[in-house]
């Protein structure tokens, strides 16, 4: 592929028009420095130099009813992850006080299994309530299938944005998860925003799907409206189905960032899991077109600390900002 082609899709993107997915699937092959550079500049067009970071705590931990053959927390596969209940609001409290004060600007509760039964869901607003009288920071909720009212809820207790990650395309979800549908997923999403929240969804990369199938997913956020697109890189976990996938090279993990640009030129693309295993923590993602980033641990993971994120987002010429709305 010759420049001029990624040149011309790059133009098509930042003169407000959106490429095809037979568009999308030729820069597959494009030459990936050009291909970057030019992510880049649509990022720069559309997004600034903001760049939004959030952090999680793994609010509910293990015994997940779910089959995701990715997850530590399935009760299916025999893992090292310990249960626990829900943590007390005055635990999540000072997470969330800690991470503002670190310059985080987002703070997520996630919480394994389906869903929350109703008492769970008070609970989790009771400890929204808490955060928000000792902080400002914003508050997410990732808690599975869950609908409209119990999104109300949440909104009502001080939660502005609902994650729930596709995984990955449509065509390839039941090969990794069957206790649960991609349209579950679609539909929790949708009933997040008719409550009036915003909603970020992504996927994991490396745990067998193709190509197409990330572009797929890509499509499918942008139909849905999607702003905060969270891309996870698998983690293999000793004891799941996955644990002997071979990891992505970094090359392929900043061909995915710069493709997902040229298709979502708005969005907050956010480095999630799996950014501690490339060699640089994610700085040529940053270059090729992502303006987001979990910062700290993952759910079982080690991840990267606040202080080192902010020192490498400032250098690439970033500035903290809350984005992706």
């Amino acid at each position: 592929m010759s420049d001029s082609i990624i040149d011309s899709l790059k133009n098509k993107v930042i003169e407000g028009n959106l490429i095809t997915k037979e568009e999308a699937k030729e820069l597959l092959s494009a030459p990936i420095d050009e291909l970057c550079a030019a992510a880049n500049e649509i990022r720069e067009h559309f997004c600034g130099n903001g760049f939004d970071l959030c952090s999680i705590t793994n609010a509910k931990c293990g015994k997940c009813s779910e089959d995701c053959k990715f997850c530590a927390q399935s009760a299916h596969y025999d893992t090292a992850v310990t249960y626990y209940s829900l943590k007390s609001g005055d635990e999540m409290t000072e997470e969330a006080v800690h991470n503002e004060n670190q310059g985080i600007l987002r703070f997520s509760l996630v919480t394994s299994g389906r869903s929350l039964s109703p008492k769970e869901i008070d609970s989790v607003c009771d400890s929204i309530r808490e955060i928000k009288s000792k902080s400002m920071i914003e508050i997410c909720v990732s808690i599975g299938i869950t609908d409209v009212d119990s999104f109300r809820k949440l909104i009502d207790a001080g939660a502005t944005r609902v994650h729930c990650n596709l995984e990955t395309s449509a065509r390839f979800f039941p090969s990794i998860c069957s206790t649960h549908t991609y349209e579950d997923k679609i539909g929790t999403l949708k009933a997040a925003r008719a409550a009036g929240l915003s909603i970020c969804s992504g996927g994991i990369m490396g745990i067998g799907e193709t190509e197409n199938d990330r572009i797929d997913m890509a499509f499918t956020l942008r139909d849905l409206g999607v702003k905060s697109v969270p891309v996870n890189f698998l983690s293999p976990i000793k004891g799941t189905p996955l644990e002997h996938n071979r990891s992505l090279c970094d090359n392929d993990k900043r061909r995915i960032i710069a493709i997902y640009r040229f298709i979502l030129p708005d969005a907050a693309i956010r480095l999630a899991g799996g950014r501690g295993l490339i060699a640089d923590k994610g700085e040529g993602c940053f270059r090729a077109g992502a303006n987001a980033a979990i910062s700290g641990d993952m759910l079982t993971t080690s991840g990267i600390t606040a202080a080192t994120d902010i020192a490498l987002i400032r250098s690439l010429g970033f500035v903290p900002k809350l984005s992706g709305q």
